[in-house]
């Protein structure tokens, strides 16, 4: 199977989060930010560090779920029989989704992002698989035939590309 995943973490001007070596570490290294649209990643997966999941009695200093989430899918490949080139799985602070915790987004660079919630720290190869479909997909959207059950009652949001077909 062929996968280049490129795993980073977005700057934020957050503290860490409580218990950890700031979650948003990532896996590797990001890209310096000047590097142009074409060079990015085609799917950044970004996993929302500070999400507790429902019913988590863990001590305000205890790894967040969400950290353990992002760890699962920095250590995690993308099941047999799906393959992408250039998805980034990243740290995030926070995506203000706290009410359906625990949060994800994916972004393509020119097309919809979708925003996900209730899902579990299990959820990365989930959240892998769709990073892949939507990465593969022609038209910028991720399909509904392959994408994981989490991803589909999961979803938050969809949202249009920053800029239209005609200015890509």
């Amino acid at each position: 199977m062929d996968v280049s995943v490129e795993r980073g973490a977005i700057p934020d001007s957050t503290a860490p989060e409580p218990g950890g070596d700031s979650a948003e570490a990532g896996c590797a290294p990001q890209a310096a930010p000047e590097a142009a649209r074409e060079t990015a990643p085609a799917v950044t997966l970004l996993i929302c560090t500070t999400c507790r999941a429902p019913g988590n009695d863990a001590p305000p200093d205890a790894q967040r779920d969400g950290a353990r989430l992002l760890a699962s899918a920095c250590a995690a490949s993308l099941p047999e029989g799906v393959a992408v080139e250039g998805v980034a799985v990243e740290g995030v602070s926070c995506l203000a989704n706290c009410k359906r915790a625990l949060s994800a987004a994916m972004v393509r660079r020119d097309g919809w992002t979708y925003v996900f919630g209730d899902l579990s720290p299990d959820s990365a190869a989930d959240l892998l698989t769709g990073a892949a479909l939507l990465a593969g997909s022609p038209d910028g959207l991720m399909p509904w035939r392959g994408r994981p059950d989490a991803l589909k009652r999961g979803m938050v949001a969809r949202i249009p590309p920053l800029f239209p077909k005609e200015t890509r």
